[in-house]
């Protein structure tokens, strides 16, 4: 697997960047509110964005956590695992559980996880996640939680490993396919997918661009779909600030003229 040159070969206004948040714009923290992305990160995004350049954020927060941490900038965005996703004409496409459904299945966690201080219950208001990074000792405890949730309500719910959580997300929910949804639709369609990640719940998302011929980078270590890697969040700023560069380089085109 080959790391991005440090002036990547790519035909930039070619390219449709989708980008992972936790780990890879931002460092994971021992709690999602502590998260922040770097100033640099958001420039460089924000520079793509107003280059025309197509850029959205796949992520398993909610849209509305996603736009407090890209605020003032405002993305095309696909909250978790692709439940609720935002066009880039602003337009919203939600998969959602019936409320009855799902008040019954967050009640139930909210007992289940009382017995167990130290695991920490997320409502997403779609989706829920089981959080275990403050006590580690627990993963086998919140692995069966969820396991046994997402038997008892297969029909509606499919679960979602991750690091140091583990979701119950609606079915049909996936990385992959929101990326593949975007990629049909302007003004990402014709262009080369992008998609950066660092997560097991990224390895969809990998699998999708690599069969649509486009580039996949991994943050970090372990085994993964992606094609390419980069060593940290640290290096996507790099990476990210590299691509400007390209960008400079680069003639404006026409929307036609790129979707060629």
């Amino acid at each position: 697997m080959n790391e991005p040159n440090e002036r990547p070969g790519l035909e930039v206004r070619r390219c449709a960047f989708f980008f992972d948040v936790d780990g890879t714009l931002a460092e994971i923290q021992p709690r999602p509110e502590l998260v922040s992305i770097p100033p640099r990160s958001l420039v460089a995004l924000e520079q793509l964005h107003l280059s025309e350049v197509p850029v959205a954020v796949i992520s398993g927060r909610p849209l509305s956590q996603l736009d407090a941490l890209l605020s003032p900038l405002r993305l095309p965005a696909a909250g978790v695992h692709g439940a609720e996703r935002r066009t880039a004409d602003g337009d919203m496409r939600n998969l959602a559980l019936d409320d009855e459904v799902f008040n019954a299945i967050h009640r139930d966690l909210e007992q289940a996880c009382a017995r167990h201080p130290g695991l920490s219950l997320e409502n997403k208001t779609v989706a829920f996640a089981l959080h275990f990074r403050l006590a580690p000792e627990l993963e086998d405890v919140a692995r069966e939680l969820a396991e046994t949730f997402v038997e008892r309500y297969g029909d509606v719910l499919a679960l979602q490993p991750g690091k140091c959580v583990f979701e119950l997300k609606p079915r049909g929910a996936s990385k992959g396919e929101v990326i593949r949804t975007f990629m049909q639709e302007p003004p990402f369609r014709g262009l080369m997918p992008v998609f950066v990640g660092d997560d097991l719940t990224d390895e969809a998302g990998f699998k999708v661009v690599n069969e649509l011929g486009g580039l996949t980078i991994k943050v970090g270590t372990g085994p993964t779909e992606a094609t390419q890697r980069l060593d940290s969040v640290e290096a996507v700023g790099d990476w990210l600030e590299s691509l400007l560069a390209v960008l400079a380089e680069q003639p404006q085109q026409s929307t036609e003229s790129r979707m060629k």
